[in-house]
């Protein structure tokens, strides 16, 4: 597919505020783009590998309906060794990675790896499990977990499961958490003793508590209708400063605006 621009996601820097355009790809308007329905139909009898190569490629070539441009913020506090505040601020997608126009998008579950390239590509990252929590506090729609429990990993279950929460969504926009577990940054995929794990975390209920604790459990190449990719850009103001997330991560202290696991210096997807 051609692209008439290909950017990182970097921040246009015009001013401050709760929300951020980010330069996302942008497919070219004389290329016909898959839709969400289009796309569903097209791997409903795929595998596992073959959906997530083809939604990779898709996303990849800016094929984002636009609202996942508009990037929303999250204020964390911590205070430091002396007791003095340490204020930061985040920027995260509105909602989880999804392919499709503005009038025909979907939510595509996918592998840690496929959302990684992406996340690379375009200069962010996935949260950890305090951010997922800090993300959930903050949002604006909040909504009950749906669990569906047949053929959970199929392409079938994972569009079912999209119009599921798009009819409990009744069109409230805004920054929307509750309906996915996240696949999450985590210390304990470096020191789970089974290889080639995968993190997840989150799907909280409309009290606040998470239905799935952080689990290593699965293979990495596991995806199911529940899962969700959250981008988060990486560069996080700390007291007015720019900082990489993998400096803050690193620092013994302002690491905990970011994680509250130990070894946060050590973290993967899978």
């Amino acid at each position: 597919m051609r692209i008439t621009s290909f950017f990182l996601c970097a921040v246009l820097l015009l001013g401050c505020g709760n929300y951020r355009k980010m330069n996302l790809p942008t497919s070219s308007e004389t290329v016909s783009r898959t839709t969400g329905t289009a796309f569903y139909a097209m791997v409903a009898a795929w595998k596992w590998k073959e959906r997530d190569s083809a939604a990779k490629l898709e996303i990849l070539s800016g094929n984002l309906p636009s609202f996942l441009r508009r990037f929303v913020k999250i204020n964390v506090s911590i205070p430091d060794t002396n007791g003095k505040t340490i204020h930061a601020s985040y920027y995260v997608a509105p909602d989880y990675l999804s392919l499709g126009t503005d009038a025909d998008w979907a939510r595509i579950p996918l592998t840690p790896m496929a959302a990684q390239v992406i996340a690379d590509s375009f200069h962010c990252f996935l949260p950890t499990r305090k951010m997922v929590n800090d993300i959930y506090a903050q949002a604006s729609v909040k909504l009950a977990p749906v669990p569906m429990y047949a053929f959970r990993d199929s392409s079938v279950t994972m569009w079912q499961h999209h119009l599921i929460i798009e009819g409990q969504r009744k069109g409230r926009r805004g920054l929307i958490a509750g309906i996915k577990k996240d696949v999450v940054l985590s210390g304990k995929v470096t020191r789970d003793t089974k290889p080639d794990r995968e993190a997840i975390y989150g799907w909280h209920t409309l009290d606040g508590k998470p239905i799935q604790p952080l689990y290593t459990g699965h293979i990495n190449w596991w995806v199911d209708y529940s899962h969700g990719i959250r981008l988060v850009y990486r560069t996080i103001w700390v007291n007015g400063k720019a900082m990489d997330y993998t400096a803050v991560l690193k620092d013994p202290v302002m690491q905990k605006l970011l994680c509250d696991e130990e070894w946060c210096d050590f973290f993967r997807y899978y």
